[in-house]
């Protein structure tokens, strides 16, 4: 007896399917495509095509005098509008041979760390919305409600805060704020178990996200991944204690950097909601701090032209999602010559191509939720 294989149609051979995921799919954070290769429901390749949103803000950085590219620079990452500012005027002052004021030091300190909270927030509930719980991103809009707040009331601003100034702050912090932000940091903090029990307590979310999308550490150093992504796979790096900038330095007994070493999904998230934690600890050491400081001033008296002199700069900071780099370069005019911006997201989201291949169709949204980008901080 022999036995003999028809195969009928297409279906004889194992054909490669191509699947766009975008440029508009819902769980991508923005305007992001996917290029990818199937094969049945196993992922073959993975492309990342970006430049959907781009709107040239690093050219537009050229047309634009020191006090203008302030405003440029907080709108792309939109999570982490403060932090954006700051790694600008940093790189300024360092150019100019600026010092800040202490009690700018200190307030911007305080602002980041909030602002870094309010950015992993937005995370920790549209993560797990992105697998199908919808509850925790009803939690996470409240307490971020409560912060973006008392940002308001300092700045003016919810998203785009504007707050920091070349040499300092806008302006001092109102009367009897520090008290109100006590009150909304210990708020946020008493309701933070919501994570740990509706989310990680959630046996479907870590049958979704444990040992799936495992990235090593020898993939974030290729591909420059840094932030709560690089610290999930084991790399313990962050520029706050390893090389200190505004008031870390004396931060340091507070300072947790959190690290796992599984690198999955879950490691990502767990990574996420400890820092933020440690982030609520944090502004309250800097309220401390700013409790027992003299009043004086929280900005330098600049010229009516700001004018940075000839040379070039590079300063960095940790970011709620990554390293961003800001490189500064002046010809001794009131507008930068070259503004090269590093962005987290850009980097972290190159690592896809590494994660996706090899996993199921099903375990994508996973990977994709728990690299925690922004594509406007792609797309800069």
């Amino acid at each position: 007896m022999t036995e003999t294989t028809i195969g009928i149609g297409g279906a004889a051979e194992s054909t490669d399917m191509v699947l766009n995921i975008g440029p508009q799919h819902p769980s991508t954070h923005g305007v992001l495509r996917l290029r990818i290769v199937l094969d049945g429901e196993r992922v073959q390749h993975a492309e990342p095509v970006i430049g959907y949103m781009h709107r040239g803000a690093e050219k537009l950085f050229e047309a634009r005098d020191y006090r203008q590219i302030i405003m440029l620079a907080n709108r792309h990452d939109w999570l982490s509008a403060f932090s954006n500012e700051l790694g600008v005027v940093m790189a300024v002052e360092r150019m100019l041979g600026m010092e800040v004021p202490g009690r700018a030091v200190w307030t911007r300190t305080l602002l980041a760390e909030l602002n870094r909270v309010l950015n992993h927030l937005m995370f920790l509930g549209s993560y797990p919305l992105e697998l199908g719980g919808i509850t925790p991103v009803f939690h996470a809009f409240r307490e971020r409600e409560e912060l973006q707040t008392v940002m308001e009331e300092v700045s003016g601003g919810r998203m785009h805060y504007m707050f920091n100034r070349v040499g300092g702050l806008k302006e001092d912090i109102p009367a009897g704020w520090t008290g109100r932000v006590r009150e909304a940091v210990a708020s946020v903090r008493s309701r933070m178990d919501v994570y740990e029990n509706l989310v990680l307590g959630n046996e479907i979310f870590r049958g979704r996200t444990r040992g799936i999308g495992v990235l090593s550490a020898e993939a974030v150093h290729a591909y420059g991944v840094s932030g709560p992504i690089a610290r999930a796979s084991g790399v313990d790096f962050d520029l706050r204690r390893d090389e200190p900038y505004l008031a870390y330095g004396e931060l340091l007994d507070t300072l947790k950097v959190v690290t796992r070493t599984e690198g999955d999904c879950l490691a990502r998230f767990e990574c996420l909601l400890e820092q933020t934690l440690n982030s609520l600890e944090l502004a309250d050491a800097c309220l401390d701090r700013l409790a027992g400081l003299e009043p004086g001033p929280v900005n330098q008296r600049l010229p009516k032209v700001l004018k940075a002199p000839e040379g070039h700069t590079y300063a960095w900071t940790e970011n709620p999602l990554g390293v961003n780099g800001y490189y500064l370069v002046s010809k001794g005019e009131k507008t930068p010559y070259r503004l090269k911006l590093r962005s987290a997201s850009f980097n972290n989201i190159q690592a896809l191509t590494e994660l996706l291949p090899g996993t199921l169709v099903s375990d994508m949204v996973a990977i994709l939720g728990s690299l925690f980008f922004v594509v406007g901080d792609i797309d800069k």
